[in-house]
């Protein structure tokens, strides 16, 4: 990757969550050829739950832990990608970034390539017993959730880190980068770091950057996706989305665009929504490279599906580093069964309240989807509030009623008692699913630094 450059760094982003389309890698990685010049690629595929998931499938399988459609997102673009230059960075490494950086050798292997220069970032995962007495400290009370042994029942702790060593890696010669827990924006600040060489302390650069990974974090959300709210917020090619692409300048200003011809809208109300995403405070957007304010932040429509994002200012970084640990907190159990028909929704109620009296006294989270399914609380108040139907009422109704507890007996029985709905009553039930998982909660707190020390290391150091 060219350093020191002043042409402007584009960034395509292909994934915004595990379990994004697969197939909007390739327009992205065919426009950024066409279009030419310094590129990268970046696919963001994991959240907190993602994490703690792809611990318990290490668990299961050591060689597991990582992002499981990785084939289906990096085959159709390996080769080109590598052909012209274009370096992928990714989080999905998950739990397993060395599992999925020897996935991808093997994959390039099989697909008749050289072998990739493929750099692996490490120092997240905090679940090796030398980090425990301080994650306890920085827990506080309830750190503990497993008073038979007296240490935590986690699942996963990870610290948040930053985009430094995806810079450095890519300096380094990386092709391809493959990261854990790292903050969502990194993958699109990485590449800017390497590419334009900012000072670590480039305050206000480094912020536009890293709302330039913000916007591109969530995929398809900023090109008119999550936008989308038909006959009042239209959106054009809906199923032909176009994945957004940032075309970062010197000055950490951005554009964000997408491929030509594809579907979707990016203007500047779909930009501004994907910037006020999950900010706290638009003056101090808190990430382990920098504290980003969009308070005073211009965005201005260029033309067609071209919005640039400026004055972003920065402050210095926090002196602390977000830890997430998530653990195990007892079993879910969920069961449907569809009631249709004349006087279906009165049918529906009455096999919530069965359940209510059969399996109390444990409070059940019930829905009846088409009725109430988002808005019904756990205890069924809100539920009970709305009127009963007269004649007629909802004639289509599903209902869903799930229990969480402890013991795995306990939440298990729910599965059972919906599954007698079948003969017990009320009359025309259908269509039972049932469902038992384990639970998992998260809690969080901050760590300083020098307890988390991140690196990189090549997974076969480049030749000379």
């Amino acid at each position: 990757m060219t350093t020191h450059s002043p042409a402007p760094l584009r960034v395509g982003a292909a994934a915004g969550f595990s379990g994004d389309r697969t197939d909007a890698a390739a327009p992205l990685v065919r426009e950024l050829i066409r279009l030419g010049g310094p590129a990268a690629l970046i696919f963001e595929t994991l959240a907190e739950r993602t994490l703690a998931l792809a611990q318990l499938a290490r668990r299961a399988d050591p060689a597991a832990g990582y992002e499981p459609l990785l084939d289906e997102l990096l085959r159709p673009v390996l080769a080109d990608c590598l052909a012209h230059g274009i370096p992928i960075v990714s989080n999905f490494g998950a739990a397993n970034p060395t599992g999925a950086a020897r996935r991808i050798a093997a994959l390039a292997a099989e697909l008749g390539l050289a072998a990739p220069r493929i750099a692996v970032v490490g120092g997240d995962d905090l679940m090796a017993p030398a980090y425990r007495a301080a994650l306890r400290e920085a827990l506080g009370a309830g750190a503990d959730a497993d008073a038979d042994n007296n240490e935590p029942a986690w699942v996963s702790a990870n610290a948040y880190q930053g985009a430094e060593p995806i810079a450095q890696a890519l300096r380094a010669g990386a092709q391809i980068v493959v990261c854990g827990r790292v903050a969502d924006p990194a993958l699109v600040l990485g590449p800017a770091l390497a590419h334009f060489g900012w000072a670590p302390d480039d305050w206000d650069r480094l912020a536009g950057a890293t709302m330039a990974g913000h916007l591109l974090e969530c995929g398809a959300q900023v090109s008119g996706g999550y936008y989308a709210d038909p006959g009042f917020k239209e959106v054009p090619g809906l199923a032909s989305l176009g994945y957004p692409i940032a075309e970062i300048a010197a000055d950490g200003s951005c554009v964000v665009t997408k491929p030509a011809g594809s579907g979707g809208r990016i203007d500047r109300h779909t930009v501004i929504e994907q910037l006020l995403y999950e900010l706290h405070d638009p003056a101090a957007y808190l990430t382990p490279d920098v504290v980003a304010d969009v308070s005073q932040a211009r965005v201005d429509e260029l033309g067609p599906d071209r919005v640039r994002l400026s004055g972003v200012r920065g402050h210095p970084r926090p002196e602390r580093l977000k830890v997430n640990i998530c653990h195990a907190s007892g079993w879910l159990a969920e069961g449907e069964i569809s009631y249709a028909g004349p006087r279906a929704e009165a049918r529906a109620r009455l096999a919530a309240q069965v359940l209510r009296e059969r399996l109390a006294p444990q409070p059940l989270r019930v829905d009846l989807i088409g009725v109430a399914s988002v808005l019904a609380d756990d205890g069924g108040a809100l539920l009970r509030q709305l009127p009963e139907p007269v004649l007629g009422g909802a004639r289509d109704v599903r209902l869903r009623v799930a229990l969480q507890h402890a013991d795995k007996a306990v939440a298990e029985r729910l599965t059972r008692e919906v599954n007698a709905l079948y003969t017990c009553g009320p009359a025309g039930g259908g269509g039972v699913r049932t469902a038992l998982r384990q639970r998992l909660a998260m809690r969080d707190c901050l760590l300083p630094r020098a307890a988390a020390p991140t690196r990189f290391d090549f997974l076969q150091e480049p030749a000379p």
